[in-house]
């Protein structure tokens, strides 16, 4: 089932053919892996592609590669830059998948986790665990409370909703805001109170960054990626549904307000866990699933894969940019997405 199409005074997109359905997947697969492979090889030291797959290879397969390379090289390739690669593949392929479904179930192209308050949530929930409570469930304590807040962003969003009978999708999206502009003044209220020589640690989340990523944290977003992902895929037949409107989804059979609630608090799952690795990242859940509609068509069974694939691409490249434009320091990415983000918006307003 096909969503409405977004009415902006043109004829409507024709439907891409299964033939240049299957292209575009596959030239993305493709693109992701030769993304994935400038993202290892760049950097204030280059190191050659031959070098980033051979090391693969021997981490893998031990010995099947003939080790050409120095120590050094191989602890760059392996050590650092393969785990904030990956970790950027995770992020940018959550992100997307929460924006789009996200947009299908409140009908708005202009929601994402980050419009939403569900980044701000987690952001909060981060801070809390770094300046104040501490690590008192180990490494598992910021991942847990930056899920805890954005799952209470979430309930906020759809509390403030009820309360105000937004239940249009345009105003949903408003208490979103208004919620994310409240839970941000309490963040910055728990900066202002924790100890100032600790608060630059919290920089990272507020401004968005994959310089931290470790081999020993990526289970858990990959884990909470998959199974989310693999729910919201079972599900794309009433994602396309609820893009339709609430009406037609009840008669299908669908309960549409259970359902909108269980997308939301699956979306602050992903959204959550991620922001707990990778701090506030904006825009890519926003931009990535139009650019996937335009090329895929509105069927979820299609858009909910191609997003996250391309959700993957932009995020690496964003973060190639974000090494390279200020080398060797590193430039927080969220600028990087802000920036490529806020022209898209315009755009996007300009043309429905």
């Amino acid at each position: 089932m096909r969503p409405a199409a977004h009415t902006s005074g043109r004829p409507a997109r024709p439907v891409p053919s299964a033939t240049g359905r299957a292209l575009f997947l596959v030239s993305s697969f493709i693109a992701l892996v030769l993304s994935l492979t400038v993202a290892v090889s760049v950097g204030a030291i280059a190191v050659e592609w031959s070098t980033v797959w051979g090391v693969l290879a021997n981490r893998l397969w031990p010995g099947s590669v003939e080790a050409t390379w120095s120590a050094g090289r191989e602890a760059i390739v392996w050590e650092l830059r393969f785990p904030r690669a990956l970790l950027a593949v995770m992020v940018g392929a959550g992100l997307a998948l929460v924006g789009a479904s996200l947009q299908s179930v409140t009908r708005n192209p202009l929601a994402d986790p980050h419009l939403l308050g569900i980044s701000s949530g987690g952001a909060f929930g981060a801070i809390l665990a770094l300046l104040h409570t501490g690590l008192f469930l180990g490494l598992l304590t910021v991942p847990l409370l930056a899920f805890a807040g954005a799952l209470v962003a979430t309930m906020a969003v759809l509390g403030v909703a009820r309360v105000t009978h937004s239940t249009s999708a345009d105003r949903l999206v408003l208490a979103g805001v208004a919620v994310s502009f409240i839970i941000m003044a309490l963040a910055n209220m728990l900066i202002f109170l924790g100890d100032p020589k600790a608060t630059h640690t919290v920089v990272f989340w507020m401004l968005g960054g994959l310089g931290l990523a470790q081999w020993s944290q990526l289970g858990w977003p990959l884990v909470v990626l998959a199974t989310c992902a693999a729910w919201l895929r079972w599900r794309a037949g009433d994602l396309n549904a609820m893009t339709v409107g609430d009406e037609t989804a009840t008669t299908l059979g669908i309960d549409v307000r259970r359902f909108r609630l269980q997308v939301f608090v699956v979306g602050a799952l992903i959204t959550g866990v991620i922001v707990a690795f990778s701090g506030i990242i904006g825009f890519v859940g926003l931009m990535v699933p139009h650019i996937v509609r335009m090329v895929c068509g509105g069927d979820y069974r299609r858009v909910l894969p191609a997003s996250m694939v391309l959700g993957a691409i932009f995020l690496l490249w964003a973060d190639i940019a974000a090494r390279t434009v200020m080398a060797p320091e590193d430039m927080p990415i969220g600028i990087v997405t802000g920036l490529v983000g806020g022209v898209f918006f315009v755009w996007l307003l300009r043309r429905a």
